[in-house]
């Protein structure tokens, strides 16, 4: 399940922020906001796709760098919430 909601978030990452560049190489734990990936307009595009793809409602503090600034930090965000809200 990780590598799948990795590769969705990937996925709308490359179409929306590299403009489908799919040469660009994205570790999986490159920070998004350093690499001048994401903005704070992106950071809210992202936040409406993880709500509208994963079924989950992100409150303001969750919208954070810790949450927010790499693949892997964004695939454990929605892990750990996509668990709590099954449970």
């Amino acid at each position: 399940m990780a590598e799948a909601i990795k590769d969705r978030v990937r996925n709308f990452i490359v179409e929306n922020f590299l403009f489908g560049d799919t040469s660009y190489q994205l570790a999986d734990d490159a920070s998004l906001i350093e690499n001048d990936i994401i903005d704070s307009t992106a950071v809210l595009e992202l936040v409406a796709f993880i709500e509208d793809n994963f079924g989950i409602t992100m409150s303001d503090t969750d919208i954070v760098p810790a949450n927010l600034d790499s693949l892997a930090r964004i695939s454990s965000f929605i892990e750990t919430r996509a668990g709590s809200v099954a449970a």
